[in-house]
């Protein structure tokens, strides 16, 4: 009956099609005629593809163009938020309807942790300063989260769309990054230019940095799967050198930081150093830190080095806090986040809205040339400093329970595994995240499609991995 039902639709619609685009021929709206077969493709995903029209999401993800200062004063990223908007629409229609979820899923410590930090921004929403910012705050985080990591999770079932979906993502970013660097090179590979040439499909070159680092994990344990194919493997290997080149002309400090910190992070699990082995070194650094914090403070700020075109000045001038203005900012705005904090410690200010209370928290002594009182450059850069700013401390207590939950499932599929090829797409998937959520310390991108879909993606595959697969290996028909 089903069956007999989806067929009886596709005629229907197609019988609709060609009655509209016959009329829309006859009065030579040919725009309209090519649009149409689109929309209508479109549609039909919806209805009986929708995780098909998922993976289109994450292919269109890195060419999508983020289209701001419209009428509305909204900004939004076509086509791919409009999309994942319908997604949300039509899965809370469905569990409306049918209010069905595998129980697993919503039992497992990471989904109960993105429940709660969801729960609080819509209550830290209602309690806003500006109220329909934070609303808009909230329903774009749903339409990343519902589809990417609750649909997602149903979606990496099927073992091979979990590889699938890095591919997808990848392809159309190499042609960003050939896109980059031929615009690059035409300003003879300057770093001042290295910040913009990536425009209109990224920002700028952190957030373009933040997804380079994020992939290259990926593809070097793509590179070393021997159950992977010889092309699959130069291919991942091709991939891999490319994205290397792209992030060092990226010039993103954070970036190059937070691939060293995935790096130390493997060797903590090659070595397999123990936990209590890690605290107790943090322990001695913080204690060292503190007893020569005046030393320390005293050496950085003879750190003169700016940001250069020269690799090794480049890395020196990230320990500057002294001249560095990039730098001083981040400093400048975490200053302000964390005063916004005292005064609104339970609610904060709002989800979405510190760009627009952080000026009156600034201090003229820690202001840089390019401070801006007008909430138009950006954000806390941090992925939890701006919710402490903005939800109050359960705010960021809630977002880090994402990352440690996350981290902690990938550790337990990685060790728990029997399976080689588990435990080494565990690992890379974990990889990947420990660089993004290293990066999110110094910069916050979760508020794009751009790092939204691949990190909400991939905490899926960590929890698909885990419910589905950490206890028996993949058969071919998955």
């Amino acid at each position: 009956m089903i069956e007999k039902q989806k067929l009886t639709w596709v005629y229907l619609i197609s019988a609709l099609f060609i009655l509209l685009n016959t009329v829309l021929v006859i009065k030579e709206f040919y725009y309209l005629s090519f649009l149409i077969p689109i929309g209508l493709t479109i549609v039909l995903l919806y209805l009986f593809a929708l995780d098909k029209l998922i993976l289109l999401v994450v292919f269109l993800t890195p060419i999508a163009v983020n289209v701001r200062n419209l009428d509305l004063g909204v900004g939004i990223s076509l086509p791919t938020e409009p999309l994942l908007f319908g997604v949300l629409v039509l899965f809370l229609f469905k569990m409306l309807r049918e209010g069905k979820y595998d129980p697993r899923v919503l039992k497992h410590p990471v989904s109960i942790a993105i429940i709660l930090n969801l729960v609080w921004i819509f209550f830290t929403s209602l309690t806003s300063e500006l109220p329909l910012v934070s609303g808009k705050f909230f329903i774009a985080r749903l339409w990343f989260v519902i589809p990417m990591y609750f649909i997602g999770i149903q979606l990496f079932r099927k073992y091979k769309n979990i590889e699938l979906f890095s591919w997808l993502y990848i392809i159309p970013l190499m042609g960003v990054i050939a896109y980059t660097i031929y615009n690059h090179a035409h300003f003879g590979f300057e770093e001042e230019a290295g910040h913009w040439v990536m425009t209109p499909f990224f920002n700028d070159h952190t957030a373009y940095g933040a997804i380079l680092a994020f992939f290259i994990p990926v593809f070097v344990g793509f590179t070393f799967n021997k159950v992977h194919s010889r092309t699959i493997r130069l291919a991942s290997f091709f991939v891999t050198v490319v994205l290397i080149i792209a992030l060092i002309l990226s010039f993103s400090r954070a970036a190059w930081i937070s691939l060293a910190v995935a790096f130390m992070f493997y060797l903590i699990l090659l070595f397999r150093i123990k936990i209590r082995w890690i605290m107790i070194v943090l322990a001695v650094l913080v204690g060292i830190f503190f007893s020569f914090k005046w030393e320390i403070l005293d050496t950085l700020e003879k750190n003169k080095q700016d940001s250069s075109a020269d690799f090794v000045e480049h890395v020196q001038s990230i320990a500057n806090i002294s001249s560095d203005a990039s730098n001083l900012e981040r400093i400048n705005r975490w200053q302000s986040a964390i005063r916004m904090f005292h005064e609104k410690p339970i609610f904060g200010w709002g989800p979405g809205t510190y760009q627009f209370f952080y000026a009156p928290f600034q201090r003229s002594k820690e202001k840089t040339i390019i401070s801006t009182n007008f909430g138009d450059l950006g954000n806390a850069h941090s992925e939890y400093i701006g919710p402490l700013a903005e939800s109050g401390l359960f705010g960021m207590i809630s977002m880090l329970a994402i990352v440690f939950a996350a981290i902690w499932t990938g550790m337990r599929v990685f060790k728990r595994s029997e399976n080689k090829e588990i435990k080494l797409l565990a690992l890379v998937t974990m990889l990947a995240l420990v660089s993004y959520f290293s990066h999110g310390v110094l910069n916050n991108f979760l508020d794009s499609d751009k790092a939204s879909i691949p990190v909400w993606g991939f905490i899926a595959i960590l929890v698909a991995l885990d419910v589905y697969f950490s206890e028996k290996a993949p058969s071919t028909s998955d």
